[in-house]
């Protein structure tokens, strides 16, 4: 399966840490009826439904290569990590993440910037790693690029409640002093800047890339399932403001469709990548592979 794309004089990899089915849609979408699900299951049941009827989610990472930087877009799970509430992500100790870095001729020691789209455990694992019992920066030479205001609020979330992922994932990088705070319209050269997409998380960001045009979208967790694009109303059961998500994932959506970008979805199943087009009052993702 492709997982390589050449848009402009940009390389995009996909590298995927796991894919599974991990939920049941109407858990996941608490707004789904058992009858908007059932119209669709003829399209969405060979690539989004695993055998016991679980919503497949993909959990990957993006390496854009551009003529300047190489840059990192969320960093998965990680290994090591205490997350008792999931326990495929608990503990991890494989190599996957770090093979598909590998298999695509790249080390730590490449990544220029690390771009995390939101602060949630499944976008920030791979920032820190364990050595002698203390959790560094996994990639050295990298100023990790976290939104100021998603920043703040995970910080005081932490402060009143103690949340694995800032503690293990986030905060070490804030005391290593290789965190950069910045807006979520924040610009990287010419190539590549932020897009505001608040709602999944307080300050979530997606990420556009080209220079002068828009080539490609890369959506953080703005959206999880092609059926949110046919259905952009739906959010999923953990979005901070689902009103806010809703506005930001049509208007997501509608630029990829308006651009005729190259949309590159962090959950969707593989092959994850897509053209975008109308669909009644949707969206339809036309897959490249």
């Amino acid at each position: 399966m492709r997982t390589t794309f050449q848009i402009d004089d940009m390389t995009i990899h996909r590298i995927v840490e796991m894919q599974q089915g991990f939920v049941a849609p109407r858990a996941f979408l608490p707004d789904l009826t058992e009858e908007c699900l059932e119209e669709n299951r003829h399209w969405l049941e060979p690539m989004g439904l695993d055998a016991n009827q679980l919503l497949i989610l993909c959990f990957q990472y993006f390496v854009v290569q551009t003529p300047h930087h190489t840059i990192l877009i969320d960093t998965c799970i990680g290994n090591d990590k205490d997350r008792g509430s999931r326990p495929v992500w608990h503990q991890k100790s494989d190599d996957a993440w770090m093979r598909g870095l590998a298999a695509h001729g790249l080390t730590v020691e490449d990544i220029d910037f690390v771009m995390c789209t939101h602060l949630h455990a499944d976008h920030v694992g791979w920032n820190t790693k364990l050595e002698n019992g203390h959790w560094v920066p996994t990639f050295p030479r990298a100023r990790y690029l976290f939104s100021e205001t998603e920043l703040h609020y995970w910080t005081e979330e932490h402060r009143k409640t103690p949340i694995a992922c800032i503690e293990d994932s986030v905060l070490p990088i804030v005391a290593a002093q290789r965190a950069d705070l910045v807006r979520s319209d924040h610009e990287l050269g010419d190539h590549l800047r932020f897009l505001p997409t608040p709602g999944h998380t307080i300050d979530h960001f997606s990420v556009e890339l080209g220079r002068g045009h828009t080539a490609a979208l890369l959506s953080g967790d703005a959206i999880h399932s092609p059926l949110q694009a046919r259905y952009p109303e739906l959010s999923m059961q953990f979005d901070y403001d689902q009103a806010l998500s809703r506005q930001s994932r049509r208007s997501l959506l509608e630029r990829c469709c308006d651009t005729g970008a190259l949309g590159c979805f962090a959950h969707f199943p593989s092959p994850s990548v897509a053209r975008v087009v109308p669909w009644d009052k949707g969206f339809r993702c036309e897959f490249v592979s």
